[in-house]
């Protein structure tokens, strides 16, 4: 027997259908006024270009032929005089007299080295406190000395550094306080 095999149908599973794509939104007036960054940066610098077009042209010169009235003509400004500066050759034609003896001179010099340099490194009521103060600055390396003194305020201890003999040594030790954050004060005291 003879089989007509076009007719016949296949057993195939069955596809799943198709879902249908979502229909197009019509544009709303809403959409169509949205605009991209680029739009706006273009006009920003269309915009910033004609200003400075605008500000290059009010900055030209005049043309030659017209002379605004503010400005002086050439004979003015020549007519000026231009000033003088006599004292390059005034300052070294004079002479200036001065009386001093020499011997004053250096009298002010030694009397400098009189005067000694001392540092107070706190003030305190109670004794305690210029101690630990003192204890403090003994660990720097530093020679402290705690004075007691009576006034109208009442009894005060100070705590002192020095003498110091220059300068120099005083310098350093204020920068040893200072890096401990101890606040100093100088002092100048004349030795009798």
């Amino acid at each position: 027997m003879a089989r007509d095999y076009a007719k016949q149908r296949k057993a195939t599973p069955a596809k799943p259908a198709r879902k249908k794509a979502p229909a197009r939104k019509k544009a709303t007036p809403a959409a169509t006024q949205h605009s991209s960054p680029w739009r706006w940066y273009g006009a920003g610098l269309a915009s910033g270009l004609f200003l400075s077009f605008l500000l290059y042209m009010a900055t030209l010169p005049a043309e030659p032929g017209t002379e605004p009235a503010a400005v002086a003509s050439e004979t003015e400004i020549a007519s000026k005089p231009k000033p003088r500066f006599d004292f390059y050759t005034l300052l070294p034609e004079r002479k200036m007299e001065v009386d001093v003896d020499p011997a004053e001179v250096t009298q002010t010099r030694t009397s400098a080295s009189t005067e000694a340099y001392l540092l107070q490194a706190g003030s305190f009521r109670q004794r305690e406190d210029a101690d630990r103060r003192r204890a403090e600055l003994l660990l720097l390396g530093l020679e402290p000395k705690v004075e007691e003194t009576n006034g109208d305020n009442g009894q005060w201890f100070r705590v002192y550094l020095g003498p110091f003999a220059n300068r120099s040594a005083m310098a350093k030790a204020r920068s040893l306080t200072a890096a401990q954050n101890i606040d100093t004060l100088v002092l100048k005291r004349g030795t009798p």
